[in-house]
């Protein structure tokens, strides 16, 4: 989890924001699999975390204690407890019309992503429900998969209309083992 002394007002992120800007992005590489042509995960660790924190208060220019804990207690949500992989769903549709349909027809969506451990076992998807919308999904979800200690080697997606399996590479697996450690 990210802690108060690790965030810096934002005159001192921006002093420092290039250089862990690029750390960040190098994490991130092996944190984004996609699945298919829509779909992509996004896994967030310590780093992710810590790095969307910094950047809500530099764009917000938030300043008061309180508000800086309630965007520490937000993003941590991202992360999930021991044995869990957190990370955000997006659903990137460029056209809007086609989104629109999309969003209300894949309802269960997040249900049915699901990451595979090496003995081949399907651990579905955690999601949270407060972020469907009347009737459509939003196009960012945020999801936790309950791994124990084990780490995936796939991540798909079984909806009727959309099945797909992408099996991670080894440093994608190893960048999971790592963040499992981290909790």
């Amino acid at each position: 989890m990210v802690e108060r002394p690790e965030i810096v007002d934002y005159m001192t992120y921006e002093d420092m924001r290039a250089r862990f800007r690029a750390e960040v992005m190098k994490a991130k590489e092996l944190r984004r699999i996609h699945i298919g042509e829509y779909l992509t995960l996004l896994f967030e660790n310590h780093l992710t975390v810590r790095y969307q924190i910094q950047e809500m208060i530099r764009a917000e220019r938030i300043v008061r204690e309180s508000d800086i804990a309630h965007e520490i207690d937000t993003y941590n949500e991202l992360l999930g407890g021991e044995g869990e992989l957190g990370c955000t769903l997006l659903i990137e549709i460029e056209d809007p019309a086609l989104r629109d349909r999309k969003l209300r027809e894949w309802w269960s969506l997040p249900e049915r992503i699901y990451v595979v451990l090496e003995n081949g076992t399907r651990i579905p998807a955690m999601c949270d429900e407060h972020q469907r919308g009347e009737g459509r999904l939003s196009s960012v979800q945020y999801l936790k998969f309950k791994t124990g200690r084990s780490v995936p080697v796939a991540v798909g997606v079984d909806l009727v209309d959309l099945q797909n399996e992408t099996l991670l590479t080894h440093g994608q697996r190893e960048a999971l083992r790592a963040d499992l450690g981290e909790r």
